[in-house]
């Protein structure tokens, strides 16, 4: 993941555009405001609040704020590529560097 880019493990087609990459560089402009977003649309999907941060439902939805693409965009990522995403928004969230 160089320069905050998940590379994906392979081409990923969506809505007429190939993708080989997600830009995850918006987060670091992320403000409180913006995870109060994330957390009612994560609770308004029916998920328990108290898996948000850890679940891949919610990196999803992160991903769908810092990037600007559809929240339809990420469910059928290939596994590996999800995996990859949960964790740059766990790390990011959850490191201390």
């Amino acid at each position: 993941m160089a320069d905050n880019k998940i590379t994906l493990s392979k081409p990923y087609e969506f809505e007429g555009h190939t993708y080989t990459e997600i830009d995850m560089s918006g987060i670091y402009d992320l403000k409180s405001r913006d995870l109060s977003g994330v957390d009612k649309i994560f609770i308004a999907q029916g998920n328990n609040p108290a898996l948000a941060g850890l679940s891949l439902e919610y990196a999803e939805i992160v991903a769908h704020k810092v990037t600007g693409l559809p929240v339809e965009f990420f469910p059928d990522l290939p596994a590996k590529d999800a995996i990859k995403l949960k964790n740059f928004v766990s790390n990011f969230f959850f490191s201390e560097a």
